[in-house]
C-alpha cells in the first residue's frame, strides 16, 4: 500500500511504531522496520550517548529506515538532535515542544521531521516550520495525552494542512487503520499493540496485564493540573486520583509516580508502577511477532478500504 508517507520515509507499509520511553528500544524498533513499518527508538529522558548506542544497535540489525522520537524537554535534547544527524537517522518524530530550532540542521542532513501534534494550531505551526508530515494523536493513546479524540482531531488536521497526516491514538487493528484513512490520514502510528509484541522487552507482568485488560481498564491521571497521562488502573492510579481530588500539590503527586514507568517496564511492578496503555488495550489479546501484527493490520485494513458497499 503506497501513500505519501511510504514514499517520504521509504517504507513498505504506512505504519509507524510509537516512540514509547523505556519500551521503544532497539529490539522493537529493528523488528518493526524489518517487518516493513517504521521502527522508532524512544529517547524519552535518556542521555545522548545512550540514544547513540540504541541507534547503532538498530543499524547492526537492519538496513531499513528507522526513526528516533525526541522529547524536546529532555535536558540533552540539543545533543540528541546532533546525534540523529551524526548517525544518519532517516526520520525524527518529536514531542513536548517545538522542534523549529533543529529544523535547518535536520533538513540539511536529509532527516525527515514528523512532529506529534494534539491540535490544528500546532499542526499548522509545524507545517510552516517545514515539517515533512505530522502525527495527529488523539487522547485515546497511552501516556501523555491531549484533549481531543482521534476521531475529531484527524479530519480537522487533515483539512488544515497540505502535508501528510499520520493518525495515532486508539488504533490497534485493520479496522482502526481503515478508519484513519477514511478520516484523511495517510498512515498510522501504533503504540499499545506493539507493547505486547514478541520482540518487546517489556516485563511479562506488564504484557500479561495489558493482554488481560478490558475496555474500561484505563484511566487518566493529572487532568486537574494540566499533565494528563493515560495508564491502566492499579493501586498507584487509585491513590493518585484520590490525592488529586483532594487538591494535593502537583510536585507531591509527581513523587508518587517518580520512576513509575521504569518500574513497570523493567521490573514488572504493575501495582505501584505506571502501566501506560491506550484505550485499545482491550483489543490486544496475545503476544505476537511484529511482522505478524503488521501483516494482520495491512491485510484487514486494505480489505476494508477496498470493500464495495451496495
Amino acid at each position: 500500500m503506497k501513500t505519501r508517507i511510504t514514499e517520504i520515509i521509504e517504507i513498505e507499509h504506512p505504519i509507524l511504531q510509537g516512540g514509547m520511553a523505556w519500551v521503544a528500544e532497539h529490539n522493537l524498533a529493528a523488528a518493526v522496520s524489518e517487518a516493513g513499518g517504521l521502527g522508532i527508538i524512544g529517547a524519552g529522558g535518556a542521555p545522548a550517548e545512550a540514544v547513540r548506542e540504541q541507534i547503532q544497535k538498530v543499524k547492526a540489525v537492519t538496513n531499513n529506515p528507522f526513526g528516533v522520537n525526541i522529547m524536546l524537554m529532555n535536558p540533552e535534547a540539543d545533543a540528541i538532535a546532533q546525534v540523529i544527524v551524526d548517525e544518519g537517522v532517516k526520520v525524527v518524530t518529536t514531542g513536548a515542544g517545538n522542534p523549529s530550532k533543529y529544523m535547518e540542521m535536520w533538513k540539511a542532513a536529509g532527516v525527515k521531521v514528523i512532529p506529534v501534534v494534539a491540535s490544528v494550531a500546532m499542526a499548522k505551526l509545524m507545517e510552516r516550520g517545514k515539517a515533512d508530515a505530522v502525527i495527529a494523536e488523539g487522547m485515546e493513546s497511552g501516556g501523555h495525552i491531549g484533549s481531543l479524540t482521534t476521531m475529531a482531531l484527524v479530519p480537522q488536521v487533515a483539512d488544515a494542512v497540505n502535508i501528510p497526516v499520520i493518525a495515532a491514538g486508539g488504533i490497534a487493528d485493520g479496522r482502526g487503520f481503515a478508519a484513519a484513512f477514511m478520516l484523511g490520514a495517510e498512515g498510522v502510528q501504533i503504540g499499545t499493540r506493539f507493547v505486547a509484541a514478541k520482540e518487546s522487552i517489556v516485563h511479562e507482568n506488564y504484557k500479561a496485564m495489558l493482554i488481560k485488560s478490558k475496555d474500561i481498564d484505563s484511566t487518566v491521571t493529572g487532568m486537574t493540573h494540566g499533565h494528563p497521562i493515560r495508564t491502566l488502573r492499579n493501586k498507584m492510579t487509585k491513590e493518585y486520583l484520590r490525592l488529586e481530588k483532594e487538591g494535593t500539590d502537583f510536585m507531591e503527586l509527581e513523587k508518587l509516580t517518580l520512576g513509575g514507568l521504569r518500574k513497570a517496564v523493567m521490573e514488572g511492578d504493575v501495582v505501584n508502577g505506571s502501566v501506560m496503555a491506550g484505550q485499545i488495550a482491550g483489543l490486544v489479546r496475545k503476544e505476537q511477532p511484529c511482522k505478524e501484527i503488521i501483516d494482520e493490520i495491512i491485510e484487514q485494513g486494505t480489505m476494508l478500504l477496498n470493500k464495495k458497499f451496495d
